[in-house]
This record gives C-alpha cells, structure tokens and sequence, in this order.
C-alpha cells in the first residue's frame, strides 16, 4: 500500500474542479498551489474516472452497508455462544477434577 497523500480530497477536488472549468491554464493552477502539472493531470484523470459516483444511488451502498452489518452482527453473536460454550466447558472440567488450561 502506498504513503497516504498529503493533499485531502476536497482540495484535490477543488483543483481538479478548477482545472476543468478553463478558466485559468495547468501551468498557472501549478504554481498558484505549488503542484506540478502533471499531478493536477493526474487528479484530473481520477476525477474524470470517478465522476459517475457522484450520482449513484444510496440505496446500492446503503445495501452493502446493511449486509456487512447484520454479518458483523451474526459474527458477535456466535463469538458471544462460543465463549459461554467455552466457560461451561471450563467449568464442567474444573468440577470434574480434569485439569484446564
């Protein structure tokens, strides 16, 4: 995995945004916030890539949320039934004289 970037992703936004509309040349939005061109271009391009996001549905991602929520539910469940599995055995053992770890 790659070092996390130094620059958020709203002001990646706001420059890529600004490189879009025209108004004002790569060379000149490079040296207004001190990037290179080729890294406004390479925003540029992600924006471009991912734009459709933008106007996605909740509901597609309020699905998958949901999903991993009752899985993640279903898992602390079942971890919760194998410890009190674990404590009767434990103490079923400790009262039969057999030796627990």
């Amino acid at each position: 995995m790659g070092r996390p970037s130094k620059y958020s992703s709203a002001f990646k936004a706001k420059v890529a945004l600004e490189a879009v509309r025209g108004d004002v040349t790569l060379q000149e939005l490079a040296q207004r916030y001190s990037l290179s061109p080729s890294k406004i271009s390479e925003w540029l391009s992600e924006l471009e890539a991912h734009a459709h996001q933008a106007f996605e549905r909740s509901s597609v991602k309020d699905k998958e949320l949901k999903k991993v929520q009752s899985e993640n539910k279903r898992l602390l469940e079942k971890v919760g039934q194998l410890s009190i599995d674990c404590d009767f055995f434990a103490s079923a053992c400790e009262a039969s004289g057999l030796k627990v770890r």
